[in-house]
């Protein structure tokens, strides 16, 4: 007679374990898409598709925007999630990578592997049925580049994040190739923008997670102290002397003025901040400089935007 409310207090407490489980496997699964880096491609990417309206005097489309915006996002999981497939043994090996849900043994490989390429197909298909084939294409094109270039040339040289600069420009790209169909000049200086935008971002997470880097075998930083030095000084100072007065273009071709001044504080922040980091190359100025640089970003684009309203 004792044994049905045993079982029914067994019920009861396997049940909560069994919902954290299911709980916790979603979870892993999110985490494998990257979304703190997706947050700033979602940004970048509107951006591309709202400024392209825009140039060409056009209505702002918003289900096309939600289009380009879900299949960008799609790719870009699958990008995130299959290089972690690729990289796992060396993620176990970093402190700061060695808790993410493959690299932690807490899911199989085969099924990361296919939930990335699933995410990959799937996006690519809707980006170009969806929205349009170069789109769809562009999007294509960043994927290769990042699992096929980047991702092994990080374990051989430090020209790495060069290489990498390239399909990580590529949100606005995709953006405005949804909103207008085609490419102009407007549309490669936000790609530029970008990608000047990404070395003095990467050269502070190189320099906070160098001994990370190291252990786990990856070259993107020199190993000779004062070749290392030299070099994030380069990566960091150089870009930046280019982005700061790029990032005016867009005023001076016409927007509103209150946009030259926005880009000019966010310049001049950014470039305090770069500033304190190459001269004391400290991992607390570093921690600072990225916070800088996730700020600068989004909220040039953002100015950007609201300049064309």
């Amino acid at each position: 007679m004792a044994t049905k409310p045993i079982l029914a207090r067994l019920d009861l407490s396997i049940a909560p374990r069994a919902r954290f489980a299911r709980y916790t496997v979603l979870a892993d699964y999110w985490a494998l898409t990257k979304p703190e880096v997706n947050f700033l491609i979602v940004i970048t990417t509107f951006a591309g598709v709202y400024l392209a309206r825009a140039a060409e005097g056009r209505d702002f489309p918003f289900w096309l925007s939600i289009n380009a915006l879900l299949g960008t996002l799609l790719i870009a999981s699958g990008t995130g999630t299959l290089n972690q497939y690729l990289e796992r043994r060396f993620d176990a090996q970093m402190r700061r990578t060695a808790r993410r849900p493959l690299a932690g043994g807490r899911l199989k490989p085969a099924a990361v592997l296919w939930f990335g390429l699933a995410l990959s197909v799937v996006g690519s298909v809707y980006l170009a049925v969806a929205v349009n084939v170069l789109a769809s294409l562009l999007a294509m094109a960043t994927l290769v580049c990042y699992l096929f270039f980047y991702t092994p040339l990080k374990r051989k040289t430090p020209l790495c994040t060069l290489i990498g600069a390239f399909p990580g420009a590529m949100p606005p790209l995709i953006g405005w190739a949804a909103g207008s169909g085609k490419l102009n000049f407007e549309a490669w200086t936000l790609y530029a923008m970008l990608f000047l935008w990404q070395f003095p971002h990467f050269m502070a997470i190189a320099w906070m997670y160098r001994e990370d880097y190291d252990r786990a075998g990856y070259l993107v930083l020199p190993p000779d102290d004062y070749v290392r030095a030299r070099l994030v000084n380069l990566q960091t100072v150089v870009p930046l002397l280019a982005l700061v007065p790029l990032s005016l273009l867009p005023g001076l071709m016409g927007e509103a003025k209150f946009y030259l001044i926005g880009a000019l504080l966010l310049g001049a922040g950014f470039v305090y901040y770069a500033a304190q980091f190459v001269l004391r190359r400290s991992n607390s100025a570093a921690r600072r400089l990225l916070a800088a640089s996730i700020i600068y970003l989004p909220a040039l684009f953002v100015v950007m935007v609201l300049a064309r309203g």
